[in-house]
């Protein structure tokens, strides 16, 4: 199984700790983001990763090679413009189309800034049993903005912003407001489906594609442990968090 490490964000919330180095390698508990998030995604499984990068990139590259890439094939994406999460995916969709014996193989695509003990063995099963086109992780939590969801688990809509902004995809009954978590499984059927050129989000896409009748489904991960580590007191309440055991880092 492949993935992606979405990693090439600047890191802005994250200063000071990322005004010398990129938010990859800023660290918790003595190990960096990348090395956490490589490390997980090896214990699914995951042999082969593409990383994107443009922030400190140099660094990045540098660091993989000085650790032997953590005994994984890794390939770099290098954005010299920033692509968002949509335009830096569809830039590596070589790496996942290459030599693909499963036309329908599915990847996942993780945010390295989240931290989190979501089972992606289980997501994976779940996304292949509802032959989805995406299946997003989301949980039951407060946030900024809410993906949301009908009683099929189908994407229907967004809602963000202070005021509550609403962009509906496609009509629902009724609809659940659930948080993203920065961790996906896609098929490979969805490259050839991302339209949209330059940078752009690849909600954007999902939203379109949902729209369209494709099944971009939510996985419910209310169960697990996670943290966003955009912000440096978030990085210092997930090394209390390891030191009390609640989760393993």
């Amino acid at each position: 199984m492949k993935a992606m490490i979405l990693a090439a964000g600047l890191g802005t919330r994250l200063r000071p700790l990322t005004d010398d180095r990129p938010k990859a390698l800023v660290e918790v508990a003595g190990r960096t983001l990348l090395e956490i998030t490589l490390s997980r995604l090896r214990t699914f499984g995951v042999r082969e990763v593409i990383v994107n990068v443009h922030h400190f990139a140099d660094m990045v590259v540098e660091y993989l090679k000085k650790n032997g890439n953590f005994g994984m094939r890794i390939e770099i994406s290098q954005e010299e413009i920033l692509l968002d999460t949509g335009g830096g995916l569809k830039k590596a969709a070589w790496f996942f189309l290459e030599n693909s014996s499963d036309a329908d193989e599915p990847s996942i695509l993780h945010n390295v800034d989240v931290i989190s003990t979501i089972d992606l063995e289980r997501m994976v099963q779940w996304h292949r049993e509802k032959k989805a086109l995406a299946t997003l992780a989301v949980q039951d939590r407060a946030t900024s903005r809410y993906l949301l969801f009908d009683e099929k688990d189908q994407l229907c809509g967004r809602r963000a912003g202070r005021d509550g902004t609403l962009e509906m995809a496609r009509p629902a009954r009724e609809t659940r407001a659930l948080a993203f978590s920065g961790a996906h499984v896609i098929s490979p059927r969805l490259l050839s489906k991302m339209t949209e050129q330059g940078a752009f989000s690849i909600i954007s896409s999902y939203l379109r594609l949902a729209g369209q009748g494709e099944k971009i489904l939510a996985f419910r991960a209310d169960e697990y442990y996670w943290r966003d580590l955009g912000k440096p007191e978030n990085v210092t309440q997930a090394e209390q968090d390891a030191a009390r055991g609640i989760v393993r880092l």
